[in-house]
């Protein structure tokens, strides 16, 4: 497994493919939502994401504070769909946020997590913020994982 950690301008034509190709797979197709999912936010992002074999198998971005959330944040999280079930979410975004706490510096990260996953993101240090409420139709819930109380690597 190769993990990568890129600026929107320091991804490739092809990288950037296969990463809008694996969320609109997922996002769009499997979840049944037909919204966009290139929102621009993509371009003040880092994106981490693992290849295995040269083949993208997960993704995420990590948003500086102030762009979507008023901390940094995660979001666009994202798994092959052959390859959930083994721990590599799990690793993706353990990576993800131990990459945004180191960057910024920051006392917390947020994210907006669709309520199915809530558990999932509850084990690694995140608790709800507020109420769930619907974005493109999928029930959402606001999250926050303060330093420190995120699970190690």
């Amino acid at each position: 497994m190769d993990w990568h950690l890129k600026s929107f301008e320091e991804l490739s034509a092809p990288e950037l493919h296969d990463i809008l190709k694996l969320r609109c797979e997922v996002f769009v197709v499997e979840q049944n939502c037909a919204y966009a999912d290139v929102d621009g936010l993509d371009r003040v992002s880092l994106h981490l994401f693992c290849t295995e074999d040269g083949v993208l198998v997960g993704c995420l971005r990590i948003l500086p504070a102030g762009v979507a959330f008023e901390r940094p944040g995660l979001g666009r999280f994202v798994v092959d769909p052959v390859r959930r079930g083994g721990g590599l979410g799990r690793t993706l975004l353990r990576r993800g946020m131990q990459e945004a706490f180191d960057r910024f510096g920051c006392d917390g990260l947020e994210l907006s997590g669709q309520t199915y996953l809530q558990r999932f993101y509850e084990a690694e240090g995140f608790v709800p913020t507020g109420e769930p409420y619907l974005e493109d139709g999928i029930e959402h819930v606001d999250m926050l994982c303060r330093r420190g109380d995120q699970r190690a690597l």
